[in-house]
């Protein structure tokens, strides 16, 4: 099984290492599928915006809902959110030499989200790195049952990348 998590510590972390390591595997020719949540600018009252990137050159989707100006809370949009599962799983399904996903959080652990990719990814022996909270990470590993932590480094994914792709 070729699947690998990565927790990296503080906020938006994790995001920016996967979003990096999708740009350096993709100039360096791999077919990527999946998401990755790009470190967008944010107002003080749209604290809560989350585009994502549907690998591997779009569309951007916004998976947040727009609650108003100043709001405490913060909600996903779960349409938002299908549209780009769909893509991924369209993706997934034409080929891909890599499953990025740059969270596996309540959405996965209910059941819902990017778990059927990622077992896709898993069925088809489709290599995979996925983003996982530490408060997620015991419903992941229900889920996959064994996957390789990786550093959240950029060097370590890469090289586990690079060494799981064709």
């Amino acid at each position: 099984m070729k699947l690998a998590y990565v927790i990296a510590p503080g906020r938006g972390k994790t995001n920016l290492l996967l979003a990096g390591i999708a740009e350096a595997l993709a100039q360096r020719g791999l077919t990527l599928c999946g998401t990755v949540q790009l470190d967008t600018e944010r107002a003080e009252d749209h604290h809560c915006d989350m585009d994502v990137l549907v690998l591997p050159d779009g569309p951007k989707i916004r998976i947040s809902q727009f609650l108003g100006a100043n709001a405490r809370g913060c909600k996903l949009n779960p349409e938002a959110l299908e549209t780009a599962v769909g893509q991924t799983e369209e993706r997934l399904k034409a080929g891909a030499d890599l499953l990025i996903v740059n969270k596996f959080g309540k959405q996965e652990a209910e059941g819902r989200g990017f778990r059927e990719a990622v077992g896709e990814a898993l069925a088809r022996d489709i290599p995979a790195i996925i983003g996982v909270s530490e408060g997620s990470r015991q419903a992941f590993m229900d889920f996959v049952g064994d996957a390789e932590q990786l550093d959240p480094e950029h060097e370590a994914v890469m090289a586990w990348a690079l060494n799981a792709t064709p």
